[in-house]
């Protein structure tokens, strides 16, 4: 499961990156993923009312927070594939389940 995953994430990130002509180093996988966590607590502070809702809807709120959870899950993927970081062994470890692969 991870590994596909992580490669269809893969794949997505770097044809965003060569379209747009963007440089994916090591500390560009880290300040992306730091990036990110950012805007999911901006999406978490607007959607539990800590944050101007800026004319969005509850429902746009509510669709933010997932967005911006699901980029933060891409980047931690991608951050991991590019440093070697076998995750399925430290879920296994950290969690004591090993999550299913394909």
């Amino acid at each position: 499961m991870l590994g596909k995953l992580v490669e269809q994430f893969e794949a997505a990130s770097a044809d965003y990156a060569e379209i747009h002509g963007m440089v994916r180093d090591p500390d560009w996988f880290l300040l992306k993923l730091q990036e990110e966590m950012g805007e999911l607590t901006q999406a978490w502070n607007r959607a539990t009312g800590r944050g101007r809702k800026k004319g969005r809807s509850d429902e746009d709120l509510t669709r933010d927070l997932a967005d911006e959870t699901a980029d933060l899950l891409g980047h931690i993927l991608l951050f991991a594939r590019n440093n070697r970081i076998d995750l399925a062994s430290a879920i296994e470890r950290k969690w004591l389940f090993r999550p299913d692969e394909e």
